[in-house]
């Protein structure tokens, strides 16, 4: 046990990790990302066939883009829901999207389909695609740091959860605290890991 706590003690602070891997993630040519996200979004749709409703994160710059895997989804036929930030009580509303031209900014600047709403219930939903701002092969994830996703998961286990992220943002070890929710798959430009 004294053992786990001094390895424990010795990683570094989650803020620490997040700068890092934030400033790798900043560091991508545009045409490099673009041509991460094309591969993302064709591994993403080749995985989602199973599912007929799905929740997304709406991406803001430079996280991994889900503006065009939307679109896709929804032409598909695929029921898209997307999250709206509650800052009140820290949580997550949930609503179909039809048309994404329909999002604007809303809290931290993140799109949402203000003023056009159309409720979901997350039990009509199988899987959930969350921003990963660092990760690492054993599903733990890095978030920007309020929980917003690890409430909604602990709320919703039966959520299949994939993280999407760029391959330069895994870590070797990210500390784990027991209300973070692990994932169980995470997606990069270069491959799926199962956790």
């Amino acid at each position: 046990m004294d053992l786990v706590i001094r390895i424990i003690n010795t990683l570094p602070e989650k803020s620490t990790l997040r700068k890092l891997v934030k400033t790798r993630r900043a560091d991508l040519q545009p045409e490099i990302r673009a041509e991460f996200n094309r591969k993302i979004r064709t591994r993403l749709l080749e995985f989602l066939k199973s599912y007929s409703t799905v929740l997304v994160y709406v991406s803001k710059e430079p996280e991994a883009d889900t503006t065009h895997l939307i679109q896709e989804l929804i032409n598909r036929g695929t029921g898209v829901v997307v999250p709206i930030i509650q800052r009140a009580d820290c949580s997550l509303r949930l609503s179909f999207i039809k048309d994404p031209s329909l999002l604007i900014p809303g809290t931290f600047n993140v799109p949402e389909p203000l003023g056009n709403e159309i409720p979901a219930d997350p039990k009509d939903i199988g899987v959930v695609l969350i921003p990963l701002v660092g990760f690492d092969k054993y599903g733990n994830r890095l978030g920007y740091g309020a929980g917003y996703y690890d409430r909604f998961l602990k709320q919703n286990p039966h959520l299949v959860k994939i993280g999407i992220a760029y391959s330069c943002q895994q870590l070797d070890s990210i500390p784990s605290e027991n209300f973070d929710v692990k994932m169980d798959y995470i997606i990069t430009e270069n491959k799926l890991i199962q956790c």
